[in-house]
This record gives structure tokens, C-alpha cells and sequence, in this order.
């Protein structure tokens, strides 16, 4: 199936023929960037077990890196300060999980309970894949039911995927992942993050930085900008 369009549809004219230059007002978005850049210095507090419902799972890891050791916490950090920016520029308000890529955790517990407690219209975490270099391409993740507090959420979040989805490819030119998904979509019932959530949520993971090419790109702050402007065109379509 060919990627839709991203751009967001037409603003409904307001009286006098304006377009609303706040799209997003009165929406709430999470954004929950991957890992911390310190999360590898706290292994104790790291690798203490939590329970994501389906299973026990480490708080946190310290995520992936590039060949050349650009990290995966630097990238979600910068790809999401950027899309807070364009975010909150068109109206919604906005909450980030972490505060800085200086730290570590918070805990997956603790970035679903962030979006639950703020009733976001919409969450997304933001990760970079760390598989075989020959592998490239992006990934949406989603929920799936678990008899859990994930459940009523499934289908607004399979909504929320698509749009991710649409939008990131059309967006960044990043070709589907070549090694796990259907048509770069995929569900999940092991992640803390999504079991967690009551308000809808997806995971994308924007590539894989151990492929060369994905690498570089991740590597471009040009290209970083792109990645948050896709993000941002895939929630805003999703939200109106």
C-alpha cells in the first residue's frame, strides 16, 4: 500500500477567511524521548526490574548507538526538542518525559504514568533501532490488548500509528524497515511504555543506526529537522 500524503488537510477557513494559526490549541501531546544520555553511569538503578504487566522488565536501557558513537539518547533528545518547538509554535501544549539528556531514567513506568496523569490527546516515544547493519528502514510500534489499562486505547492508537507512519516516510523519504513489521507496522504487548499508557501511544523507532546510511542521516541536523516535522504533521493529522 503506498504511504499517504502527510501534509495536514486544509484549515477549515475561520470567519473573515483566516486559517487558524493554532491548529493544535487546546491539544495535549507526550513526547517520550528514548533513553538518557547518563543512563549507562546508573546500571543499579537502571536494570531494577518493574512490572510492565505482561512480564518484569529492566526501568530503562541505555539504549543503542551509531558505529561512531553518536548515542540513540542524543538523538531522541534533539529530535524531540524539535518537535516540541513545532509542536507548541501550532498551538498544543506539550510535555516531555525527561527534561535533558544529562540524566538517566526516568523508568518506562514513569514515562506511560507522565502521559496518563496529563490526559494527553496523544503520546509518542521516540527511539532509533540498534539491528544487523544490512537492516535499515523505520518502524512504528503499537499496542495490543492485554486485559489492562492499555485496551480501551488499542484502536486510537493503531489510528495514531498510521498517521506516524504516513507521515514519517513521506516526510523523511526513509524507506519502511526492511526486517520486522508489516509495512513498517508492528504490535506489541512487552513494552512498559505502551501497556502502561491509557491515552493513545505509539513507539517509532526512526531508523537503525548501526546501517550506514540511517546512521548519517541521523547524524544531519537537516535531517533531524525533517524527522521532527514529519512527527509533527503525523500527530496533527491524527489529532484533527
Amino acid at each position: 500500500m503506498t504511504a499517504q500524503a502527510a501534509t495536514p488537510a486544509p484549515e477549515t477557513p475561520a470567519p473573515g477567511g483566516s486559517v487558524p494559526a493554532e491548529p493544535l490549541k487546546g491539544k495535549v501531546v507526550v513526547i517520550d524521548p528514548g533513553h538518557n544520555g547518563q543512563n549507562y553511569r546508573h546500571p543499579a538503578e537502571i536494570n531494577k526490574q518493574v512490572d510492565v504487566l505482561t512480564k518484569k522488565k529492566a526501568c530503562d536501557t541505555t539504549g543503542t548507538t551509531t558505529n561512531n558513537g553518536y548515542s540513540e539518547a542524543a538523538f531522541t533528545w534533539d529530535v524531540s526538542q524539535r518537535l516540541a518547538k513545532i509542536l507548541k509554535s501550532r498551538g498544543a501544549t506539550v510535555k516531555l518525559t525527561r527534561q535533558n539528556n544529562s540524566g538517566f531514567g526516568p523508568c518506562i513506568t514513569e514515562r506511560a504514568a507522565i502521559g496518563n496523569k496529563v490526559h494527553a490527546n496523544a503520546a509518542i516515544s521516540v527511539h532509533a533501532d540498534g539491528a544487523p547493519a544490512h537492516d535499515h528502514g523505520f518502524h512504528v510500534i503499537m499496542p495490543k490488548k492485554i486485559n489492562g489499562p492499555v485496551d480501551p486505547v488499542v484502536g486510537a492508537s493503531e489510528k495514531l500509528g498510521v498517521a506516524i507512519r504516513n507521515a514519517y516516510r513521506s516526510g523523511t523519504g526513509t524507506a519502511y524497515s526492511t526486517y520486522i513489521g508489516d509495512k513498517a507496522l508492528i504490535s506489541r504487548n512487552d513494552l512498559g511504555g505502551l501497556n502502561l499508557s491509557t491515552v493513545p501511544k505509539v513507539f517509532i523507532e526512526c531508523g537503525n543506526m548501526r546501517n550506514p546510511r540511517d546512521a548519517a542521516n541521523f547524524q544531519n541536523p537537516a535531517f533531524r529537522q525533517k524527522a521532527a516535522v514529519a512527527l509533527a504533521n503525523g500527530l496533527q493529522n491524527y489529532l484533527k
